[in-house]
């Protein structure tokens, strides 16, 4: 049977090359977007193209009330467009930068860190499980920065480091339906996440590349591929790991 792989945050990004990737090994992709409509349908029709079902639902995964109205529509989705009430793997990849050095944090910005990458991931996976099939994935990114350490990312690494340990229990309590749950970590990555700054600014690019082991930034094409190999069948025994997907960066 053919599976199906919820992405939030899919429009774009590592989201988006997550959702390629998905349906180049064969499986169906549901895929959230915030704002950019657009985007999430050009994503929809790429995936047409590869022969695989898509559908494209909006989301705001830093507010827990419309969760249960999210539930439904995906339950509309699932039946109207697969003929299933289940996904397969929920992949919690959406959320957004916001970096400031410690002095200069903000309770606003500390907030909504809190609400779209601890909070939402939370929330979300718990409003979901029972439309996740026993014997399914779940993947939480976190990132690099919850190993090593740069000033102003103090509060963003925060909340991955807690996601990283939340991926844990998750294991420990959903271990009884046969769920595994783990987490990506990349390291600096060329997309525009964070306003672009690892792409589009060559001494940030080039100190990165630096102090990489295999001496380059990655791209978007690192990852996908890396995350969906993790929901097939041959990665059925990876459970409760931080896989770190960095190139050997600050090692």
């Amino acid at each position: 049977m053919t599976t199906i792989t919820l992405i939030t945050g899919g429009s774009r990004g590592l989201g988006r090359n997550t959702a390629l990737a998905v349906a180049r090994q064969g499986g169906d992709v549901v895929l959230t977007y915030q704002s950019r409509a657009e985007d999430a349908q050009a994503v929809v029709a790429e995936i047409a193209a590869l022969g695989r079902k898509a559908v494209a639902l909006q989301l705001d995964t830093g507010k827990v009330a419309g969760f249960p109205d999210f539930a439904a529509r995906l339950r509309a989705a699932l039946a109207e467009t697969f003929g299933r009430e289940t996904v397969d793997h929920l992949v919690n990849n959406a959320g957004h930068g916001d970096y400031a050095a410690i002095t200069d944090t903000t309770e606003a910005q500390f907030d909504r860190l809190v609400d779209v990458h601890l909070k939402g991931v939370f929330f979300l996976t718990q409003t979901l499980l029972p439309l996740i099939a026993d014997g399914g994935r779940i993947v939480n990114f976190s990132s690099g920065l919850t190993r090593f350490a740069y000033p102003g990312y103090a509060a963003y690494a925060a909340m991955k480091g807690a996601v990283e340990v939340l991926t844990r229990y998750l294991a420990k309590e959903l271990g009884a339906r046969g769920i595994a749950v783990n987490t990506v970590a990349p390291g600096a990555i060329e997309t525009d996440f964070g306003g672009g700054a690892v792409r589009d600014n060559a001494e940030i690019n080039r100190h990165i590349a630096s102090i990489t082991a295999l001496g380059r930034v990655g791209v978007a094409d690192d990852i996908g591929p890396m995350v969906a190999s993790l929901l097939t069948p041959a990665n059925r025994w990876v459970n409760a790991q931080r896989i770190e997907v960095s190139g050997g960066q600050a090692i």
